[in-house]
């Protein structure tokens, strides 16, 4: 049973306006709740120490939202309500976080009206008997054989990973560089793939059959590999294998089956 602490520091008015605006503006890292579709929970993470660290933001009533840590066993959960007090710790830790986009979430970088990589948001929000160390993260897919200028920019020493920063993210989506690919794709089923990596990868591969677009951005035909295998030039199977291959999910049909969602 998690405990509930409620410090004697900043008004809570403060920390409560930063949690409406956090949900109020990046809608795509919402999880909603479906018991009442009107609530639900993000995750946040701060780099303001250099390291990731993760956070879990819940908005439990209108006047009630809960701070807890990536992993239960770091702190207690934090209540923030309109007028109750609230933690230095927990004030400083939202002001300083950022939202993740929730988990399966599937966004393209659009450069010239065209969508340059695809990016796969990915992060279950672990229970409290599971592992937590698989933390949350935005897989950086570019088009195989298209121009690394054009590509999205990684996070320094994460090329593996693939991971964007958040803050840059949510930037270029309010210039318009970033689109909502589950629209875009879901128009039609057929034309888009996910398919599955290797045991142990976190990315696999986005195939695209046809070319899909929109009055805002289209999505060229081709196959979209994690900027890991793109950048050290590693040969990619053929897109009628990658067809083959078990677990293939139709991105037509919803994106729920891909990246551990």
């Amino acid at each position: 049973m998690e405990q509930a602490v409620l410090a004697d520091v900043p008004p809570g008015g403060a920390a409560f306006a930063v949690c409406e605006r956090l949900f109020r503006s990046c809608p795509l890292a919402v999880r909603r709740h479906y018991a009442e579709f009107r609530y639900g929970s993000m995750v946040l993470v701060s780099r303001a120490t250099g390291a990731a660290q993760f956070s879990v933001l819940i908005m439990e009533r209108d006047d009630l939202f809960v701070l807890r840590p990536w992993d239960r066993r770091d702190w207690p959960r934090v209540e923030i309500r309109p007028t109750a007090p609230v933690s230095d710790h927990a004030f400083r830790l939202l002001r300083a976080s950022v939202p993740v986009p929730r988990d399966g979430v599937l966004l393209g970088w659009v450069s010239g009206g065209q969508v340059r990589a695809v990016l796969l948001a990915h992060g279950r929000l672990a229970e409290p008997w599971e592992d937590p160390s698989g933390v949350p993260g935005i897989a950086t897919l570019p088009l195989a054989g298209s121009d690394p200028a054009r590509w999205p920019p990684v996070l320094p020493g994460l090329e593996v990973a693939s991971s964007l920063d958040e803050t840059w993210l949510w930037e270029q989506s309010d210039r318009g560089q970033v689109a909502d690919l589950a629209r875009l794709v879901g128009r039609q089923a057929g034309c888009a793939f996910w398919v599955p990596g290797q045991a142990g990868q976190v990315a696999g591969y986005v195939v695209v059959i046809e070319r899909l677009g929109t009055a805002e951005c289209w999505l060229p035909a081709g196959v979209y590999a994690s900027y890991a295998e793109l950048a050290h030039g590693i040969p990619l199977p053929p897109a009628r294998q990658l067809l083959a291959q078990p677990g293939l999910v139709d991105l037509g049909l919803g994106t729920h089956a891909i990246i551990g969602n």
